[in-house]
């Protein structure tokens, strides 16, 4: 029923504070009597999905048959809530798209912090200063479909990936490889 035609950020790279704002394009073959759910979750450290952050939820509706788009915008993460050894580095983004309590895609950006200076990249200070860290999403984002129950379709596949191709915000086709979920990061 839903198609990702792209997701573009229109902040990327950003500070590490901003929030982020993207714009999701997505077609929808045939009418959805409810609406879409999107959630954009910050994991930072692997293994410890108590500290995952779910930035921000929106709801999609009513989606009507054909091209769609809408823009998002989610807090950055929480600063006290990400140990000091997991700020700098790579963590993960995720947007999740869901319907009916069912989600149907998640897609997964790997994100690199670091200081905006290179006498601070090469010296990191003993306590994070967030206000000097920028943020940059990897522009080859990680996809997994799952098979759900739509209005009026068969009953629900077991959730296994598929293969979907997505554009990101440079237009390149990503790889559709599974995107490992918050409890596997």
């Amino acid at each position: 029923m839903i198609t990702i035609r792209s997701v573009e950020f229109l902040n990327n790279p950003a500070r590490f504070l901003d929030p982020y704002r993207f714009k999701v394009t997505f077609d929808c073959v045939a009418p959805l009597k409810d609406d879409l759910e999107w959630k954009l979750i910050f994991v930072s450290s692997p293994g410890r999905t108590d500290l995952d952050q779910e930035l921000d939820d929106c709801l999609v509706g009513p989606v009507p048959v054909g091209i769609n788009s809408f823009e998002f915008q989610g807090a950055p993460p929480d600063t006290r809530t990400i140990p000091p050894n997991d700020v700098l580095g790579v963590a993960a983004l995720i947007l999740t798209g869901s319907y009916n309590d069912q989600e149907f895609v998640r897609i997964g950006y790997y994100q690199n912090t670091e200081y905006d200076n290179p006498e601070m990249k090469e010296n990191p200070p003993a306590s994070i200063v967030f206000d000097r860290l920028t943020r940059e999403l990897n522009d080859k984002p990680r996809v997994t479909r799952f098979h759900i129950k739509w209005d009026g379709g068969p009953t629900a596949l077991p959730a296994q990936p598929a293969p979907a191709p997505i554009a990101n915000g440079t237009n390149v086709a990503a790889t559709s490889v599974a995107v490992p979920s918050a409890d596997a990061l």
